[in-house]
């Protein structure tokens, strides 16, 4: 074999080589500019992505332990951790924004996810029919502040060790817009059942009592709307390890289209 055939040849090896990294299930940093500022977030890419068909988004968001402005850290806790682990075959691109130190998933923090959220639809052609939602702990009172400003945008959505009403040590995080004298669990059910939900929550969590997600899951029931609860018996905080692990989540989660069932 002549030596420009030996450069032809290793020359295919390295692009199937690329092409088959590429292949693989990936995270990729992106960021948005939102009020002026820049936002960094990360996207997990699936297996064998390919723009040929819309793809169902997730996006999650992370806890309070996990803010700052390393894009890295809110990799760290809860989803993406279990990705990295098991979501070889996970058929959903998933954006991780973070949000900065001192801020909690509403304001800016909330318009900077929202706009990841969006441009990940663009880049990775997402379905709108088919977008969720998901956090743990703070990240949990965002998925519900998140899902009362944008009432019916997504199908389904975990709610992990979050809450509604404002924290004895942390009184900022909680669901923003409710009105002074309203039922803060039948305000917020009220707009949220457009989607369907699953609650997750430990029994001993000391830093967010599970009598909100308790609360909230009557509430949603009581609004009519679609609810599971889950409550995991002797587990503190950290609830996210079950919750991620629950094998039934994902099946349940992705069977649910904008609009209804698939």
């Amino acid at each position: 074999m002549t030596t420009k055939h030996l450069g032809w040849t290793a020359a295919l090896l390295l692009g199937m080589a690329s092409t088959a990294h590429a292949a693989d299930a990936h995270f990729v940093a992106d960021a948005v500019t939102v009020d002026g500022h820049r936002h960094a977030f990360q996207v997990f890419v699936p297996r064998d992505w390919n723009a040929d068909r819309a793809w169902p988004v997730v996006l999650f968001l992370h806890g309070s332990g996990e803010r700052g402005s390393d894009n890295q850290a809110q990799l760290k806790q809860g989803l993406p951790p279990w990705l990295k682990e098991h979501g070889a075959d996970f058929p959903a691109v998933v954006v991780a924004p973070q949000a900065p130190d001192d801020t909690v998933w509403s304001g800016e923090s909330e318009r900077a996810a929202m706009a990841a959220l969006e441009k990940s639809i663009r880049d990775y052609h997402g379905d709108r029919a088919r977008l969720y939602l998901t956090g743990l702990s703070m990240g949990g009172y965002g998925v519900w502040q998140i899902a009362v400003d944008h009432p019916g945008m997504f199908a389904a959505a975990a709610v992990i060790c979050g809450g509604v009403r404002g924290l004895d040590d942390m009184p900022e995080l909680k669901v923003y817009g409710i009105p002074e004298h309203a039922d803060p669990y039948a305000w917020v059910a009220g707009k949220v059942k457009p989607t369907a939900v699953w609650l997750f929550h430990g029994s001993l969590d000391d830093q967010v009592p599970p009598a909100d997600s308790r609360a909230m899951n009557q509430a949603l029931i009581k609004a009519g709307g679609e609810v599971r609860y889950t409550e995991f018996p002797g587990v503190n905080h950290a609830s996210w390890a079950p919750a991620y692990a629950t094998p039934e989540l994902w099946p349940w989660m992705f069977s649910h289209r904008k609009g209804g069932q698939g």
